[in-house]
């Protein structure tokens, strides 16, 4: 469904005039936005609940008293976190706003029907949901579904419209299906709109919650901390049932194939974000009052990609404004060797001028692959359990394009050194200390013991002419000092007798 989604989209994007105005900023490379933004004429049905003077919908917060909420972010429990961020939230509303608040998992510890309407939308205030949530407690399960369906009973009854908030850490756990109660409440007609707001979740854990939240017309959103929280609580409650269907669609793409990105949506010239909305590979909607607006593109998931902005970007209140962003990364690959075998290295990809580390990872013997915006870098490689000089090699000026692959490769060259200690005792526990004949810098060390194990001891070493000291950890004051030459692929052996 989603392919023909995406489909069907693109096809019908294509075959729009386009009336948009755009023009980039602050771009990394000044292709990345495609020119593909379209518009369409839709109904006039199109202003608010404020614009038109109306009161506005009632918004209810499904809050997450479940045990889990008492864990821990940045020293404070997530419940304490939680409480305060919509606390602040909930004061932010407007004076007429009609607020409900349900919470679950508070009272009974095994409970999957523990769900309470503990503030009524036709009574709610700020106080009341602020007090309700000062007095909570973190016991019990995660019923979501259960919850959820508690709420539609309650439109379905009341038979008003709602902005619903699930404020969720964890996902069900009472084998309920969110999203299907969702979908299942939107077929019979039942008038609202689903945001979840997903705190200190990992990743690879929100399938179901972002089902569940475009079933409900809204936006799944991730929060990792207070600052993330605030910031997308803020977000919900500006999404509200009352906005008309959303009048700007965004693709997000890298190479011809759709991404998952999560973009920013500003008043031109400001730095402060009235909206935001994430892809999932897929187009993505969002209402906007007729105006010009910035937009800043985050790729999500494991791509190297940096964020792009686009400015100016109109949008109409009888229209929908259509609009492709394209990356167009390319790939390079890293290929690190030891005497023409797969080694283990660090790998830092530095922009170049600012030495800003746009991408790492760590090759364990593999190829590995990073995605980037075109561009020039400097490809740091760092071989690990190798010691010397060179160990830390620098490639400058890698020229990465949108039109075709990359592949660097270094080879490093070692041997190796093998050096123990013995007495008439047997063997002898000594520190080694290595350092380079020509630096004078100290490019590796260590300790025997006594163990077979580790005496000789073995050092990979680049190729050069070293001097090597040895001292008696038990035979006080005795030490021996030697000359060593490593050659490549060759092995240096060397036992001291004390």
């Amino acid at each position: 469904m989603k392919n023909l989604t995406i489909l069907f989209t693109l096809l019908f994007a294509l075959s729009l005039p386009i009336k948009c105005k755009t023009q980039n900023k602050e771009t990394l490379h000044s292709d990345v936005i495609s020119d593909n933004t379209e518009s369409k004429t839709i109904s006039d049905n199109t202003k608010s609940a404020a614009e038109k003077n109306e009161t506005p919908s009632p918004v209810i917060f499904i809050y997450d008293a479940s045990g889990s909420m008492w864990e821990q972010i940045d020293g404070k429990t997530k419940m304490d976190i939680a409480s305060k961020v919509l606390t602040n939230s909930v004061n932010g509303l407007p004076d007429d706003q009609k607020i409900g608040f349900v919470a679950y998992g508070h009272r009974n510890e095994g409970d999957c029907e523990d769900v309470e309407f503990i503030v009524d939308v036709e009574s709610g205030t700020k106080d009341r949901v602020a007090q309700s949530l000062s007095n909570l407690k973190p016991l019990g399960k995660t019923p979501l579904a259960y919850s959820m369906m508690q709420v539609i009973n309650k439109l379905k009854e009341s038979k008003i419209k709602a902005t619903v908030i699930l404020v969720t850490d964890g996902n069900e756990s009472c084998n309920g299906n969110l999203c299907e109660v969702v979908k299942a409440a939107k077929k019979e007609g039942i008038d609202f709109r689903l945001h979840i707001i997903g705190f200190g979740l990992k990743e690879g854990d929100t399938k179901q919650l972002e089902c569940s939240a475009q079933a409900g017309d809204g936006q799944y959103y991730d929060a990792a901390d207070a600052g993330g929280l605030s910031e997308v609580l803020n977000q919900a409650t500006n999404t509200s049932v009352d906005e008309p269907a959303g009048n700007l669609s965004l693709y997000t793409v890298t190479n011809g194939k759709a991404i998952d990105a999560y973009i920013k949506i500003y008043n031109t010239g400001s730095t402060e974000s009235i909206k935001a909305v994430r892809t999932y590979g897929d187009t993505a909607f969002v209402y906007l009052p007729s105006g010009s607006y910035d937009i800043k593109v985050q790729p999500l998931g494991s791509s190297d990609l940096s964020a792009l902005s686009v400015s100016g970007i109109e949008c109409f209140e009888d229209k929908v404004t259509h609009k492709n962003i394209s990356f167009d990364g390319s790939q390079l690959t890293v290929n690190v060797l030891n005497n023409g075998e797969g080694w283990d290295a660090v790998v830092k990809i530095k922009e170049k001028g600012n030495n800003k580390v746009v991408a790492s990872s760590r090759t364990y013997g593999k190829q590995i692959p990073f995605e980037l915006n075109p561009g020039t870098y400097d490809i740091e490689i760092t071989a690990l359990t190798i010691e010397g000089e060179e160990r830390i090699k620098l490639i400058e000026n890698v020229s990465v394009t949108g039109t075709e692959s990359n592949n660097i490769e270094h080879n490093y060259k070692t041997g190796i050194a093998m050096i123990g200690a013995s007495s008439s005792n047997g063997l002898e526990d000594v520190t080694i200390s290595i350092v380079d004949v020509n630096t004078k810098k100290n490019v590796a060390g260590g300790r025997t013991y006594t163990s077979a194990e580790g005496n000789p001891k073995k050092f990979i070493l680049t190729p050069g002419t070293y001097e090597v000291t040895l001292k008696a950890i038990k035979l006080k004051g005795q030490k021996e000092t030697f000359p060593m030459t490593i050659q490549q692929g060759q092995t240096f052996e060397k036992k001291v007798s004390f």
